[in-house]
């Protein structure tokens, strides 16, 4: 076979995928990006339910993206846990930040960056960073989240770390931030 011929064939057979509206039609679309719809208040569906993130690449200015991050998140998605000493703690589950993340920023990327457990090893803690990308600029935030190696509910310890340095880093670029300035108002 000659030197391009193997290629030519493979791309031949190679099949072809099945976009949701031809090309010619991608292309009379709007230039503004459209932004996904989040479920309302009474459906609900947010946490359990599918919403379709955009694929399409990186569509808004980072200043856009933090903007809708720094929205107040619904009280539906909002879940309180009782500490031992009595105190409530609200919080967003991490798969929701997650996936609110997906919808208004997805291209956002996040990784561990430390894991260290203590001298006297009885906590865990994690490092994880959370980066952003928009059309003109990216930004990354790092934070911690601290467990207790014999707290054995709801997973392991370096899960519950992970979750909350997560967690942490996301609030620091405006999602969920709300909910640690609640009391003071």
């Amino acid at each position: 076979m000659a030197p391009g011929a193997l290629a030519r064939f493979i791309l031949r057979r190679a099949p072809t995928p099945r976009l949701a509206r031809p090309f010619a039609a991608k292309a009379r679309a709007s230039r503004r990006p459209q932004e996904p719809e989040l479920p309302s208040e009474e459906e609900n569906d947010f946490a359990g339910g599918e919403v379709a993130a955009p694929t399409e690449g990186i569509s808004n200015p980072l200043a856009e993206v933090l903007k809708e991050l720094g929205k107040r998140v619904p009280d539906s998605l909002v879940k309180t846990r009782i500490e031992e000493n009595g105190f409530a703690i609200k919080y967003i589950p991490w798969h929701i930040v997650n996936k609110i993340l997906n919808i208004h920023a997805p291209e956002w990327s996040g990784e561990v960056r430390n894991i260290v457990y203590s001298s006297d090893g009885k906590s865990v803690s994690v490092v994880y960073r959370v980066t952003l990308h928009g059309i003109d600029a990216e930004i990354y935030r790092e934070a911690t989240g601290t467990a207790s190696v014999d707290d054995t509910s709801y997973g392991d310890p370096v899960q519950k770390a992970e979750a909350m340095a997560f967690r942490r880093a996301c609030a620091r670029l405006g999602l969920g931030l709300h909910l640690y300035h609640e009391d003071m108002s």
